[in-house]
């Protein structure tokens, strides 16, 4: 699928998942700004984009900060002229049993999480709706859907991203904008790799036994999803082009969750 000649915004694009989005958007052909709270980090997920021939700008932004979300893809529109696709994967996780959970580390979760993507949105849709056209990309989880002890604040965001992609989706459609949200399974990214001890420490158990039992017991096959595999949903969506798919959760799980 090509995205030749589209801009792309993708946050949390110096590591993980996001840097193989947007690694993966410039070789499908989109420019991609490359948002990210490491500036070191955007820098390098620009430089490799380069080195292959692509188009990049690395963007610091802490999607927290609604002045720097702005600037920050204000500066993408006036580099590529146009936004075309929005790809809200900031995050981190912090994990606790809830009656240990400092309401502080709750809130830095969710407002990462849920309000990242809220203000994103907002700032994003201010290119999109003149253009009438845009994907909104919104990276969920499958504890979009299903539940998991210790991940309170996680399995929350997760479940109020789904909703807001879902209104997005309503309020998008005069607007040629469509709404959906992907959501992986485990995925072996540093985020995941530091819950294993931390859940192996909270549950008592040993960390293979977190990896075996607690994020892919439930799958078909025990494996692990790859970020290759979540890219190319990423750039299914970013290239689809009609209100057919809109308002619509993704899983892409080896059957850990099936809805």
């Amino acid at each position: 699928m090509s995205l030749a000649g589209s801009a792309a915004v993708v946050t949390g694009a110096g590591s993980g998942i996001g840097r193989e989005i947007a690694l993966r958007f410039a070789g499908a052909g989109a420019r991609v700004a490359v948002c990210d709270v490491n500036a070191a980090a955007a820098d390098a997920t620009v430089a490799t984009i380069r080195a292959a021939a692509g188009e990049a700008v690395a963007i610091l932004m802490d999607v927290t900060d609604e002045d720097a979300v702005n600037e920050g893809v204000d500066r993408a529109a006036e580099a590529f002229g146009r936004i075309d696709t929005m790809v809200s994967n900031a995050g981190i996780q912090i994990v606790h049993p809830l009656e240990d959970f400092p309401y502080e580390e709750f809130r830095r979760v969710v407002d990462i999480h849920l309000g990242g993507a809220f203000l994103l949105t907002k700032a994003c849709i201010r290119h999109m709706y003149p253009r009438k056209s845009g994907s909104l990309i919104y990276m969920g989880s499958v504890h979009s859907h299903e539940a998991s002890p210790l991940k309170s604040a996680y399995v929350s965001a997760k479940h109020g991203i789904l909703g807001l992609a879902r209104v997005m989706a309503k309020e998008g459609a005069k607007h040629g904008v469509r709404s959906n949200v992907i959501c992986p399974g485990f995925v072996k990214t540093p985020l995941v790799e530091k819950q294993i001890p931390e859940q192996a420490r909270d549950l008592g158990i040993p960390e293979a036994d977190v990896v075996s039992r607690i994020m892919l017991g439930n799958t078909v096959d025990g494996e692990f999803t790859s970020m290759a595999d979540v890219a190319e949903l990423a750039l299914f969506l970013a290239g689809f082009s009609s209100n057919a798919l809109t308002g619509q959760s993704i899983t892409a799980s080896h059957g850990w969750h099936m809805g």
